[in-house]
């Protein structure tokens, strides 16, 4: 089986790497791929510059699977143009993807079908989302795609007018509305399933740190780590979310004429009320994938395959007891900038932990620099929570690079 997995990052590595140990594949494909992610799998070759190139250059190459990992693909139709042309696309389509690329489009669909979630307000200019704007602290959100930056939690009136002249004046994620959160409070968590045609199957729950510094301190980033396992969450929370959650949105797609293959991810808040929704993602969180994809056995491309078909065979995978941590290892100035051409040593010390790549590129000598704000992610297993997070970080410590920063406390700080 030929496989392609669509997207650069840290979770597309993760995703060509589980692809690529799967017995069923025979070739993995990446575009546009990374140095990283091309050492383990092949170019997809010809000119490149849309949805229908991209298909097309998929077709010449006798693609088998498509694998959608950046949500931006999804949303401008990818699985859509795809399976038109009879590639089978583990990724929803347009119409669906719309959980993630409207913020807006997402609420209306939880309070439709009573999925619980924060209340909200949508306002489509400056003075009507201020006035939208009812106590601090508030949660305000761009409605678009903004590649993880278009969320701010504002404690008070300066950070909230700092963010809406961003989206309004400067207009630094295009044109859009903005939405007024409720603010909940409690401890988060990543519950992915695989969705096709109204059947799931929930995957290792994972909880990701978006906070820059220990302690939950700091700017808020894409991600600096993330820990997953089976023991993650108990079995009696994991199924009132599986009934409050998971089901009733995969009815809701039904209900809704929503065509959904793929992985539907629901970030949930953990409030003194339950659990409630703060997003969907409509593919693998990034840096839960990188915890989460190590701790599947069996053969994902077979079952990513029968999934795209709308035969979710949940027989072919399987998952492991244990726990993972990722640590992310980010550049100088992140997440306000980000320093590249740094040196990254150490990369051929690593033994027994994964490492993807995110923010990397060879420079003309043929070493890994830095070129990005996320950069590597290392990824150690232990049966227990606590070798594990160990594991990671002996392994992590063995990489340095200049202006390296990484929070000392993934997987050590508990729910």
């Amino acid at each position: 089986m030929k496989v392609i997995v669509v997207g650069k990052g840290g979770r597309e590595h993760a995703l060509v790497t589980a692809l690529n140990e799967s017995e069923s594949t025979s070739e993995v494909f990446c575009y546009p791929g990374s140095d990283a992610i091309l050492e383990i799998a092949k170019p997809l070759p010809g000119e490149i510059n849309d949805v229908e190139s991209l298909v097309n250059a998929m077709l010449a190459a006798e693609i088998d699977l498509c694998v959608g990992g950046e949500e931006s693909w999804l949303a401008k139709g990818l699985a859509d143009r795809a399976r038109a042309e009879g590639i089978p696309t583990w990724g929803p389509v347009r119409d669906s993807a719309q959980l993630e690329a409207s913020k807006e489009f997402a609420k209306e669909f939880m309070v439709r079908h009573n999925i619980p979630t924060g209340g909200y307000d949508a306002a489509e200019d400056y003075d009507s989302a201020k006035a939208a704007i009812k106590s601090y602290p508030t949660v305000l959100k761009f409605d678009g795609l903004a590649a993880g930056k278009g969320v701010a939690i504002c404690i008070d009136e300066n950070e909230a007018d700092s963010f809406l002249k961003e989206v309004f004046v400067e207009k630094r994620f295009g044109d859009g509305r903005v939405l007024i959160e409720e603010y909940l409070e409690g401890p988060e968590v990543s519950v992915i399933a695989a969705v096709a045609d109204g059947n799931y199957q929930i995957f290792t729950p994972a909880r990701d740190y978006k906070r820059l510094a220990d302690g939950d301190q700091g700017l808020n980033t894409g991600g600096m780590g993330a820990v997953a396992s089976r023991s993650l969450i108990d079995s009696e929370l994991l199924k009132q979310i599986e009934s409050d959650v998971i089901q009733p949105s995969v009815e809701g797609l039904i209900k809704d004429n929503l065509d959904f293959k793929g992985f539907l991810y629901a970030g949930l808040m953990l409030t003194k009320d339950g659990p409630k929704v703060l997003e969907y993602n409509c593919r693998f969180g990034d840096p839960e994938a990188q915890a989460v994809l190590p701790l599947i056995k069996g053969d994902f491309a077979a079952y990513l395959m029968h999934g795209a078909k709308g035969d979710l065979n949940d027989s072919l995978i399987d998952f492991d007891e244990g726990w993972s941590i990722c640590l992310v290892l980010a550049s100088a100035g992140y997440p306000n900038s980000s320093r590249n051409e740094d040196l990254i040593n150490g990369l051929d010390l690593i033994q027994d932990a994964r490492v993807y790549h995110a923010g990397t590129k060879k420079n003309s000598e043929g070493h890994y620099v830095t070129n990005g704000g996320r950069v590597l992610a290392v990824v150690g297993r232990g049966d227990t929570r606590e070798s594990a997070v160990e594991h990671s970080y002996k392994e992590a410590e063995k990489i340095n690079f200049d202006g390296n920063q990484r929070r000392s406390d993934i997987g050590r700080m508990h729910f």
